[in-house]
């Protein structure tokens, strides 16, 4: 990735500080350019293949998790205002995933704070 990045660094800077030749139909920069797109498409055919062929593979897991939990996350969407005010979730032993307010988040609205400091769960 970073020979290609170079490459059209270079390419680039040359574009721009160069006078193009006008030939017959394109200069000699638009057609180094045209190569060197060509060639790049080229190198990435292979990896755009693969990268197809895992999307249509995870595709019907994908479909199953959205017919599954879309209603429920969309429910957790609803009632979550501000997800600022939550840590990142916590995955325990057990699989169960706990999302813990931050400790200067603001109350929830409708809920008295406890004065113990105590957590209903």
């Amino acid at each position: 990735m970073k020979q290609i990045s170079a490459v059209a660094l270079a390419l680039g800077l040359a574009t721009s500080g160069a006078m193009a030749q006008e030939g017959e139909g394109t200069s000699l920069m638009e057609e180094g350019a045209k190569l060197f797109f060509r060639g790049l498409m080229e190198e990435m055919e292979p990896a755009l293949r693969e990268l197809e062929g895992l999307a249509e593979d995870i595709e019907p897991a994908i479909r199953s998790f959205a017919q599954e939990m879309g209603p429920a996350l969309r429910d957790l969407m609803e009632q979550v205002e501000d997800w600022s005010a939550y840590e990142p979730p916590v995955v325990l032993p057990n699989g169960d995933i706990l999302l813990k307010r931050k400790q200067d988040a603001p109350p929830l609205e409708g809920l008295p704070p406890r004065e113990d400091g105590e957590i209903d769960i």
